[in-house]
């Protein structure tokens, strides 16, 4: 017996009503990004190692799929490194390429390799999957689509204001109730330098984001085990427990880091951010969050998270300001910031809401039964002209049984059946059917039309 077929853990198929679900939710950022003057890219699912080794910090790096070489490609490895049995030095012999981690390192590495043919500020937006070496869970998948929008070659605060208006605009549409938490890697930096271990902001980003997953406990053991010193920690302490209003906490944190020159900075630019949000009526909350660290390192200055309210899976969309992330490619003192929606975990919240829409675009119509060939001729025409007037519609290819026929409208959930028999064809007209309500009446080709656009 054949063995059954399967995909990788943490990769899905999707099923037509799945694609239409989730075509709505990127259509409707997409018409979001649009509206604030955004333009599209693709970019490769595959780059080369060298692109992406090392920017998204060493728990990243270990996360990154990579691509055997063509050919003979064990062949060429030499056999001291063999014998020694190392992944990571045998891997540099075996594979140049990866599947790309996010969407953001590919973006950096398209706007240096186009410098010359694009316009700064450069403003994209990037729908495509991404992949990572992660354990499957519920709400984490190993192939994944981010939805990206980002601006670069511009050191303005007010492209900070707009993504969070972007981000109230998507989720308003959706009807997904959250909270943006906002904080700035500047403001870490002068946290670190405060507590005496401003050469260690790396190993305490990395341990804070992980707060909400493992509690401070967890965290606080993990600082330990990365060499932060046990005073470092105590004076951690009391900034992690911070609460209040973002103007309370900037003007706590401000007593504390606010004789440090990077400190003060990001407490300069989170003043002016939320000087500017509170002009707008959002429907979102958001909120100063000091415990927000976004794990990853090119982060530089504003950070976001966003999460449902409603609904507990983490967060659903990120980002921050990246200041030299070009550099890295040779194109240094570019700044941009940027925004990821998580499309996967936007789906899931809105399955546990029940919130997507009954109807839609995608999905058929309505169906002609079929009772034969003259039967057939008779809607013929006027099926075609049901789809010139943009109604999506279609007829049963067989003259089946009518269970078969109806039971088909029902598993696709068609809204409307036709049926145009002898006594219709006599007429000139159609019998109209609601599927949901079981009513049906006589409708001329014309009123036929008029109903079902």
């Amino acid at each position: 017996m054949a063995q059954k077929p399967s995909i990788p853990k943490g990769t899905r198929d999707f099923s037509p009503v799945e694609m239409v679900r989730r075509n709505y939710i990127f259509d409707t950022i997409k018409e979001v990004f649009r509206l604030y003057g955004f333009q599209p890219i693709e970019t490769p699912a595959m780059e080369n190692l060298s692109t992406l080794m090392g920017k998204y910090g060493e728990e990243g790096d270990k996360l990154l799929f990579k691509i055997l070489n063509s050919g003979d490609f064990i062949s060429k490895v030499p056999d001291e490194i063999l014998t020694q049995k190392n992944s990571a030095k045998i891997t540099t012999k075996i594979s140049e390429k990866g599947l790309r981690y996010d969407l953001t390192v590919p973006f950096a590495r398209y706007v240096v390799q186009y410098r010359n043919d694009i316009s700064f500020p450069f403003k994209r937006y990037q729908i495509q999957p991404v992949w990572r070496a992660d354990r499957p869970q519920k709400g984490r998948y190993r192939e994944f689509y981010q939805c990206d929008v980002d601006v670069i070659g511009s050191n303005s605060l007010l492209n900070e204001v707009e993504l969070v208006q972007i981000i109230d605009d998507v989720f308003k549409r959706l009807e997904i109730n959250t909270v943006v938490k906002i904080n700035n890697r500047k403001i870490l930096a002068g946290i670190a330098e405060a507590i005496g271990e401003a050469n260690r902001i790396i190993d305490i980003t990395v341990a804070i984001d992980k707060l909400d997953k493992i509690g401070l406990e967890k965290v606080n053991a993990e600082m330990l085990e990365r060499g932060i010193s046990e005073s470092a920690i105590e004076k951690l302490q009391p900034i992690l427990l911070l609460e209040g209003t973002t103007s309370e906490k900037l003007v706590q944190i401000e007593k504390v880091i606010g004789n440090t020159e990077v400190g003060a900075k990001g407490i300069a630019e989170m003043k002016t951010l939320f000087g500017y949000l509170e002009k707008f009526e959002l429907e979102t909350d958001v909120e100063l969050d000091l415990t927000l660290a976004r794990g990853l390192n090119y982060y530089t200055g504003a950070i976001f998270e966003v999460k449902s309210k409603d609904v507990q899976i983490g967060s659903i969309c990120g980002g921050g300001r990246y200041d030299d992330l070009t550099g890295i490619f040779g194109m240094p003192n570019v700044s941009g910031v940027g925004i990821s929606f998580g499309a996967e975990r936007i789906y899931d919240v809105l399955i546990q809401q029940d919130s997507f829409p009954k109807e839609s675009l995608e999905i058929t119509k309505a169906l002609f039964v079929n009772f034969g060939e003259k039967e057939e001729a008779y809607c013929l025409p006027i099926l075609a002209k049901l789809r010139k007037n943009g109604v999506n519609a279609e007829i049963f290819p067989e003259s089946s049984k009518m269970k078969k026929q109806m039971n088909y409208a029902n598993r696709k959930q068609i809204p409307y059946v036709i049926l145009a028999g002898e006594s219709e064809m006599e007429a000139e007209k159609f019998t109209l059917k609601n599927m949901d309500s079981g009513e049906q009446k006589l409708v001329s080709a014309e009123e036929l039309i008029k109903i079902l656009s």
